[in-house]
């Protein structure tokens, strides 16, 4: 089968409104964070060569260096979210005839739903950074797509918050509490200000335009 990253357009949203639970909103967060990241791209890749934004161009640059690193990790994090949660589905769906059926299932659930936990923690934290990688394109890319970086930020807010949910959910299922609680401690820090950071760069997009 392939990979979501290789299908079109089409037949990605088809999939997402089938009755298949892959892909779902896991997947969706880490492609918003891709498309931030490759917004960032755009804005970077249309300054570069200006003469008028000369005195940027280094930062400009390595900002596009920083942001397609970023798009090629989000990208494949669509897949791992989809990997991680047919694993869960998998664990689910162990046999719980008997005690010792049931024990293992118990394991089997607890084990992948901590990787289930980690990869929306992950993509968290690279929206997190896709939204101030947005930050340098609204601050110095080119007037004439400076609105693009505006949607760089949304897409990668968009992002960041959908997967918050996602690590919100299965920490709860979690009887590792320790393990749960530093996790929610990490994701809380990841959103810590998010919200007033992102304010102020869409503002400042707005400013320009």
């Amino acid at each position: 089968m392939s990979e979501i990253k290789d299908k079109s357009i089409q037949t990605f949203l088809d999939e997402l409104a089938s009755k298949s639970a892959t892909p779902g909103g896991g997947s969706v967060a880490a492609l918003l964070g891709a498309q931030s990241a490759a917004l960032t791209s755009m804005v970077c890749n249309l300054t570069i060569g200006k003469p008028k934004y000369a005195e940027v161009e280094t930062q400009m640059l390595d900002l596009l260096q920083k942001s397609e690193a970023l798009r090629e990790k989000l990208t494949g994090l669509i897949k791992a979210d989809v990997d991680v949660f047919n694993r869960l589905m998998a664990a689910y769906s162990l046999p719980k005839e008997t005690d010792e059926e049931k024990a293992a299932r118990t394991e089997a659930i607890q084990t992948v739903l901590k990787a289930a936990t980690e990869v929306p923690l992950d993509c968290a934290r690279a929206c997190a950074e896709a939204i101030e990688l947005s930050r340098g394109a609204a601050e110095k890319g080119y007037s004439g797509v400076i609105s693009d970086a505006g949607a760089a930020v949304m897409a990668g807010y968009g992002g960041l918050k959908s997967a918050a949910l996602n690590v919100y959910i299965n920490t709860g299922s979690l009887k590792d509490r320790q393990f749960a609680e530093a996790k929610l401690r990490e994701l809380e820090t990841i959103l810590q200000d998010i919200d007033v950071a992102v304010e102020n760069i869409y503002q400042l997009v707005k400013t320009k335009l």
